[in-house]
């Protein structure tokens, strides 16, 4: 082969290479992104469905790191944020434990006389009270003395044992339906005499949690006959008390449906198993949501559209009885998957909850729900995000929780985001890939979910930024441009805010130190604020032109960012 023939070839190789590269590059680089947020385009109030928590076990809310988080959920909005928790009515010594708890509310003296402690219930909204929360009381589950199983009781489940270990005596129905309303009479008393009728009348009284699995070991017309007696009792002691539910699992599944339709045909038209008259009372409805994460090749992908199939269905269903499709829903558990202490070491497909996929879900998947709403016609009060803290567990152990060891976690930050967003909800347009129905039939399976949720106040406007993909993949960051328009003044105060990897991300600099298993207090002051809502760069003022503002950024794969913009 001649040296000429040698160089050619050289040449072609290279050439190739270098084509090959410049494809490749061009293939991986994502596409800009334009968003249009229109603060002229008015979409009316923004509820704030975000500010409602809830977790199992009931006694970690009086707990040195539960006091700690409920102050700061309760600091989060200029509303009041409302608490949901299991176990209320539970027989027990107080302990808190993994799927656990108990307040000793309902005993029995020998002659079977009723004797009703408040000590623990009251230690638990005397938490929630002095930090101005609202209570969703659980009316629920059923005390030993009154169960009709009471044995097996206490049960001593943890991550990795079989979830049904969890459902032993309390999950049955009473002995007797007349002390069952008449303990639930005595609580609604006891607490309108503790903390006055306009506060009680403010709290949401509820029934049970998903009774449609084991969490009831009854049928379903015993469920409704114990919903019949539970609220002839609450309206008896305050008849302007809110009750509701029947918080059954996601309604897209058909055996969840159908004790639904079951329990909401029953408020409608069935015989009071009290009065003997048709229906029933109901203030608001509830039933929950939750999606479905999966490993894929080693690697954590969520499926949002699980979740918001359930939600749809389940607004669908409240949207088919006329005279009930006014009153408020609340999703009472709304969550990527339905089992918040399955850690991540025994439950992989859980490796999402300490990072970034947490936190972008949450966004994204929080601007849907009132998409999903506003497309059935419903009044969507509020979304339980159940999570909470799991007091005394290994750091960042992976359970579904706001916070380890009192170190706030990503997630917590875009409730933070959220609670900075008041006013009216505003249009969001542009060349955006997803829309609330494509993620329901289809999740986030091809391009990136990169979309924003706005708002609008008399001075001062917020557009909420994220960049979620139902795989967690590497993938470069993304351009993204914001233009918002209709502003009335002619400089506004911008305020980037953002988590991703390096802001707002107390896991991330948890594993540059090492991933500690016993930090010390010099780690620890340095992950709480971490953990913390942090700008990712000074405040500054821009120029406003014709009413408008146009913003870009480069935001990572499961990032998140809050611009708000004020003016004088």
């Amino acid at each position: 082969m001649t040296q000429r023939k040698q160089i050619a070839r050289l040449v072609s190789a290279l050439l190739g290479i270098w084509l090959f590269n410049t494809s490749l590059a061009q293939v991986s680089q994502p596409k800009p992104v334009a968003i249009e947020v229109d603060l002229a385009a008015d979409k009316g109030p923004i509820k704030p469905i975000w500010a409602w928590f809830g977790y199992d076990e009931p006694n970690y809310t009086y707990m040195k790191d539960g006091k700690k988080l409920l102050t700061e959920l309760s600091k989060l909005s200029k509303v009041p944020v409302n608490v949901r928790a299991h176990s209320l009515l539970v027989t027990g010594d107080g302990k808190a434990a993994l799927k656990w708890g108990s307040t000793n509310a309902y005993t029995e003296d020998k002659k079977g006389n009723p004797v009703y402690d408040w000590t623990i219930v009251d230690k638990i909204f005397d938490t929630y009270i002095e930090r101005g929360m609202k209570p969703i009381a659980q009316i629920g589950f059923m005390p030993e003395a009154m169960s009709t199983h009471p044995q097996p009781y206490r049960h001593n489940w943890k991550p990795g044992d079989n979830y049904n270990d969890i459902y032993t005596g309390w999950a049955y129905p009473p002995k007797d339906y007349t002390k069952w309303g008449e303990l639930v009479y005595q609580w609604v008393k006891h607490s309108v005499s503790r903390y006055g009728q306009k506060e009680v009348e403010s709290w949401y009284w509820e029934l049970w949690n998903e009774p449609n699995i084991s969490y009831w070991k009854g049928t379903t017309d015993e469920y409704i006959k114990l919903y019949d007696y539970t609220a002839d009792a609450v309206k008896r002691a305050l008849p302007t008390a809110k009750v509701g539910g029947p918080e059954v699992t996601g309604p897209n599944w058909d055996v969840s449906a159908k004790f639904f339709k079951a329990f909401m045909d029953h408020v409608v038209s069935g015989k009071n198993y009290v009065t003997g008259k048709t229906g029933t009372p109901i203030d608001f409805i509830t039933f929950h949501a939750k999606g479905a994460p999966k490993l894929v090749n080693g690697a954590v992908q969520m499926n949002m559209g699980t979740q918001l199939r359930d939600i749809d269905k389940g607004f669908e269903i409240v949207a088919s009885y006329p005279t009930l499709k006014h009153l408020p829903i609340i999703i009472g558990e709304s969550d990527p998957e339905g089992c918040a202490a399955c850690s991540e070491d025994l439950h992989p497909q859980n490796a999402y909850r300490n990072g970034t996929m947490y936190s972008s879900y949450t966004a994204a998947s929080f601007a849907r729900k009132y998409d999903l709403a506003q497309a059935r016609g419903v009044n969507l009060e509020g979304a339980v995000t159940w999570a909470f803290e799991f007091e005394d567990q290994a750091w960042f152990r992976g359970f579904r929780d706001l916070a380890t060891n009192g170190v706030d976690k990503p997630v917590l930050n875009v409730f933070r985001m959220f609670g900075m967003m008041q006013g009216n909800r505003v249009a969001v347009k542009g060349g955006l890939a997803y829309d609330y129905a494509r993620i329901r039939d289809q999740s986030v399976r091809a391009e990136d979910d990169i979309n924003a949720f706005a708002t609008k106040e008399d001075k001062a406007a917020a557009v909420m930024v994220w960049n979620y993909h139902d795989d967690n993949l590497p993938a470069p960051d993304a351009p993204v441009s914001v233009q918002v328009k209709g502003i009335p003044a002619q400089k506004v105060l911008l305020h980037h805010y953002r988590i991703d990897k390096q802001f707002s991300n107390s896991y991330e600099v948890w594993k540059k130190m090492g991933s500690p298993k016993t930090p010390t207090h010099e780690q620890i002051a340095e992950l709480e604020n971490a953990g913390q809502l942090q700008l990712l760069a000074s405040p500054e003022w821009i120029t406003v032109k014709d009413g408008v503002v146009n913003l870009s950024m480069e935001l990572p794969r499961q990032g998140v960012s809050l611009l708000k913009l004020s003016w004088e």
